[in-house]
């Protein structure tokens, strides 16, 4: 049994339909990598698997229990991680309040035990801790947003563009992080813009054209297929 399993899966927004017949897999300790053009409909399968957008038909099932129809924060309490591009922190609140806002429900004890795990995993958080997040860069951001997620023990965590308007030292450092947490057992989902790199680091990648599914497999062999990585990817050579 597959920790989560997408099948036959068509969704969109109200009536719109944006995705058609999607389906695939997901391991514990894999990186999935979602490319594809613009408009492709790569963040509305993130969000149609999270339950932020319409699912006309098809099921999701985490750890072999079907949450097709279950809210957000059901989804999320199951064990399932969810990291926008944009609005994945509270800008006005300090990072230790955004990380106490994703452990509100746990008690004292449990919260300073997941706190510590994830300021372990990412001991650039703790010095940030009393800065308030719009002070700090886009790449501290995603470390907040990514210790906020950590703070909840996720087995399934999806990345919405995480690099995205980053520098290229600062968009390394965070992809090395979501490659670790693929490496600590964690089943990860990555959309990526740049799309050559999100293959360099995944075991396997999922092509959407269109809201269509066009590839499905190692990611190598999608990146060193010309005709695809070039005609859809802009990735030659």
């Amino acid at each position: 049994m597959s920790l989560l399993e997408v099948s036959d899966l068509w969704a969109g927004y109200g009536k719109l339909q944006v995705l058609f017949n999607v389906s695939f897999s997901l391991e514990g300790g894999e990186l999935l990598a979602v490319v594809g053009p613009n408009g492709s409909g790569k963040s509305t399968l993130l969000k149609a698997i999270f339950g932020l957008a319409t699912i006309h038909s098809g099921k999701v099932v985490l750890e072999g229990r079907d949450i097709t129809r279950l809210k957000p924060h059901e989804r999320a309490k199951l064990g399932m991680a969810y990291l926008p591009q944009l609005g994945n922190v509270f800008e006005r609140l300090t990072v230790r309040e955004n990380l106490k806002m994703a452990g509100y429900t746990l008690e004292g004890e449990e919260f300073e035990e997941r706190l510590r795990e994830a300021l372990e995993f990412l001991p650039e958080v703790r010095r940030m801790l009393d800065r308030r997040v719009w002070t700090l860069s886009g790449g501290e951001r995603q470390m907040v947003a990514m210790a906020m997620a950590l703070i909840r023990r996720p087995k399934v965590i999806m990345f919405d563009e995480p690099t995205a308007t980053l520098a290229p030292k600062v968009a390394e450092q965070v992809l090395s992080k979501v490659v670790e947490l693929s490496e600590r057992g964690l089943g990860v989902i990555l959309v990526e813009q740049n799309a050559k790199r999100a293959l360099e680091v995944s075991e396997r990648a999922l092509l959407l054209v269109a809201g269509r599914q066009v590839f499905l497999g190692p990611s190598k062999e999608l990146l060193n297929n010309p005709e695809l990585s070039k005609m859809y990817l802009g990735v030659s050579g």
